[in-house]
């Protein structure tokens, strides 16, 4: 079998086609890397909206008397903590502690969990939590193929969302919080609607039987033509994501990264009794604290080249780190990037450089994220 006959389509791959898309191999996928312009697509998600297909993204439903018990070996988070119709963003570690994944999981039920991974780590995510659920009363089915996800984000989606919801549940939907999810009837289909996203922005991700996304997809087009909502592609998406400060898997995340230096060690429970690679978290915690390892930091740019992925970041004759995601930044009108820095230098305010093609370039460690929505 050639390589290029195993990249797979999502369902709505005609109609990106039809809006004149530019296609990209992304995780597996033959998916759409820009419809008219990057920087259209970005600025029309910051000030009005953006429709995406992330039907390529996984969808494995957890469910059991054991569920959350089962999650809670599996996943370095407090699953079982989490409350009927809300959601929590997690990781999924090996033994060493590695990062195989980052993944978002929803509670359905008090026996039932949608996890959500990445379109490229779907199959390792499925066969870890297969193998970390045997001991449990709990079932894991990969329910990726029969879904298909949309999101609408930016300032006008809880608008767009709503004129395609009965009456009697548009209060539910417009009353979501952050990180929950509710059963909807989205266009005529039937959804579970999500206020989670990957932009910064407001905004849903809508999971609906994969047949249903055609029709659902068009319908948000026609909902949205009076909002300004433009189709995006992963393009704009990468460039909100990183504005965001928010970290991408393969370039933040890697097997070969753990959670503290990342950023991450909030959403390790290391008070709960066993978990996969709970040993080695510990340890990691600990090296952390003593400050070892690299940390990842945001930089901005003082000057007008952008620094991209795998340039170092050097201090005079030393080089004391490696960005791993970078870009001008089309809101805030300079370049942006994410790094692993040595500890040392990690802090808000030192000054690095980047060597950007082996040119110099002056950057400044920031807060993260770099932008943050109007209230």
């Amino acid at each position: 079998m050639s390589e290029a006959s195993t990249i797979r389509s999502t369902v709505l791959a005609e109609e990106h086609a039809r809006l004149g898309a530019t296609f990209t191999d992304f995780g597996g996928w033959r998916m759409p890397v820009r419809y008219s312009s990057d920087l259209a697509e970005h600025r029309a998600v910051r000030t009005a909206a953006g429709l995406f297909d992330l039907s390529h993204m996984g969808e494995v439903r957890v469910e059991g008397p054991q569920a959350g018990a089962a999650l809670d070996h599996a996943l370095v988070g407090r699953l079982s903590r989490v409350a009927v119709g809300r959601a929590r963003y997690s990781l999924l570690c090996a033994e060493d502690g590695g990062i195989l994944d980052d993944l978002i999981t929803y509670r359905l039920a008090e026996d039932r969990f949608l996890v959500v991974p990445n379109a490229a780590n779907t199959a390792t995510a499925v066969a870890a939590l297969t193998e970390r659920a045997a001991g449990f009363d709990a079932a894991v089915t990969d329910e990726s193929a029969e879904t298909a996800l949309l999101a609408v984000q930016g300032p006008a989606a809880a608008a767009i969302m709503t004129s395609l919801v009965p009456e009697e549940q548009r209060e539910a939907v417009t009353a979501l919080r952050y990180y929950a999810a509710a059963p909807a009837t989205v266009g005529g289909s039937a959804a579970l609607v999500a206020r989670t996203g990957y932009t910064g922005e407001d905004g849903f991700e809508v999971f609906v039987p994969t047949a249903a996304a055609p029709a659902l997809w068009a319908a948000l087009l026609a909902a949205g033509e009076g909002h300004g909502l433009v189709p995006a592609g992963l393009a704009a998406r990468d460039s909100l994501r990183l504005e965001a400060g928010m970290p991408l898997y393969g370039h933040e995340l890697t097997r070969a990264t753990t959670p503290y230096g990342a950023g991450l060690g909030g959403v390790v429970a290391l008070d709960k009794e066993d978990f996969v690679g709970r040993a080695a978290l510990e340890a990691a915690r600990a090296a952390h604290e003593a400050g070892e390892g690299r940390r990842l930091v945001g930089l901005r740019g003082a000057g007008r080249r952008a620094a991209r992925a795998q340039q170092p970041v050097v201090v005079g004759e030393d080089v004391v780190g490696e960005v791993t995601s970078g870009a001008p930044s089309p809101t805030l009108g300079y370049p942006v990037a994410l790094a692993y820095v040595d500890a040392a230098h990690a802090g808000v305010g030192s000054a690095v450089d980047v060597d950007v093609r082996g040119t110099r370039q002056p950057f400044e460690v920031v807060e993260l994220p770099f932008y943050r929505r109007p209230r």
